[in-house]
């Protein structure tokens, strides 16, 4: 595992000059997101809102894994990443990248687990029997960081687990032909695990541990820096779209839209929203998320990846890390 987490940190790490700077008068810029990931700034993306409200073209490209998110900011072909998980956020700022979180994208503590096959009949109460078992993990993500705590949880011993780094659709489908024994992931991926096996801890049950899972909006910051008023409408368009799904008075017209462009089912989409939550600006800027909170899990992100030996070292702070300014703005538009 580590030797492969070398591999993912040395794809994100950062070669200065190696962003391409934006500017302004090139009238366009690209976002990333992912598929089978279904949320509100998807009606926006589909209506064309985003190109509206900020005067450029943007195009939207879909990933896998928020590590692959990261990649993708570092070579300077993505300027904005939609709903990327803390952990592969922090993996790439502790290795050098200067990414910052502009706002909570979505909190899913019941969307993003580790599902064991049904064969093992392993549960809570037995998961010391995973020890020598194959486990498919998407690593540098936050499924990667529940494992982790799970198995510290239950105290299975890393050192026991064969981990193979797979995305969750790919985690699924092994997990499905009994290649693996047990496989974490999130959205599509987790919904077609559970069709093999079983959860080991609820949503519910990992929160009350502190495992927490959110994703959350990050640029570069040389690319905020330059363009502040850019990203404030961007926040902006997408908490106008939160605020309109949380609502609950345009719920048919939206989930149709978001299901499609999602690439899933209305039925899918509308269980997967269901175990969502979107905060309103007003709440991401408490201390319970980006007024402190926020940089706090991440430094605790940052010492389970440390002490499990995926990363060499994490920074002193990650105070840094997050940048308001943008969404304050957003709040007085």
């Amino acid at each position: 595992m580590k030797s492969t987490f070398k591999t993912l940190l040395a794809g994100t790490a950062v070669v200065l000059g190696a962003q391409a700077a934006f500017a302004a008068g090139d009238g366009e810029i690209t976002v990333g997101y992912f598929l089978e990931w279904p949320m509100p700034f998807q009606y926006a993306k589909v209506n064309g809102t985003f190109d509206e409200e900020m005067g450029v073209k943007v195009n939207w490209v879909s990933f896998d894994t928020g590590t692959a998110m990261s990649a993708g900011m570092a070579s300077g072909d993505v300027q904005i990443v939609v709903s990327q998980g803390v952990p592969p956020f922090v993996v790439a700022a502790s290795a050098g990248q200067d990414l910052q979180v502009l706002d909570v994208a979505v909190s899913y503590s019941d969307n993003d687990n580790c599902v064991v096959h049904a064969d093992l009949e392993i549960d809570k109460n037995s998961a010391a029997e995973l020890a020598g078992k194959k486990v498919a993990v998407p690593l540098g993500t936050a499924a990667h960081y529940g494992f982790l705590r799970q198995m510290d949880h239950f105290g299975v011993d890393l050192a026991s687990l064969q981990v193979v780094d797979m995305a969750p659709a790919e985690g699924a489908a092994a997990l499905s032909q009994g290649a693996v024994d047990m496989a974490c992931g999130y959205g599509g991926g987790l919904r077609r695990m559970k069709e093999s096996g079983n959860v080991l801890l609820t949503g519910a049950e990992k929160e009350e541990l502190g495992i927490l899972v959110f994703d959350i909006t990050s640029a570069p910051a040389a690319f905020i820096a330059e363009n502040s008023d850019l990203v404030a409408k961007f926040l902006k368009v997408t908490a106008d779209a939160n605020a309109a799904w949380n609502s609950g008075e345009n719920t048919d017209e939206m989930l149709e839209v978001i299901a499609k462009d999602s690439g899933m089912e209305i039925d899918a989409t509308k269980a997967s929203m269901a175990t969502f939550v979107f905060p309103g600006i007003d709440e991401q800027l408490t201390a319970k998320w980006l007024g402190g909170g926020a940089q706090e899990f991440m430094n605790g992100v940052a010492d389970v990846f440390v002490e499990a030996g995926s990363i060499p070292s994490k920074r002193d702070s990650y105070e840094d890390a997050v940048n308001t300014g943008p969404l304050q703005t957003a709040n007085g538009m």
